[in-house]
């Protein structure tokens, strides 16, 4: 059974390393987060607590 050559195993590593930067890079930037309205942002701000010891 042959082997394989220390220069493939090197290509085949860069190879796996660029897939997997590309596919996060992908994922990173194609998620769409949800915009608040502004509604919504003073209904988060608003809330005011108290503690009471």
């Amino acid at each position: 059974m042959p082997q394989m050559s220390p220069l493939m195993w090197f290509s085949l590593f860069i190879l796996f390393s660029i897939i997997l930067i590309l596919f996060n890079q992908m994922n990173f930037f194609l998620f769409k987060t949800k915009m608040l309205n502004n509604m919504e942002k003073s209904k988060i701000e608003s809330k005011n607590l108290s503690w009471k010891w």
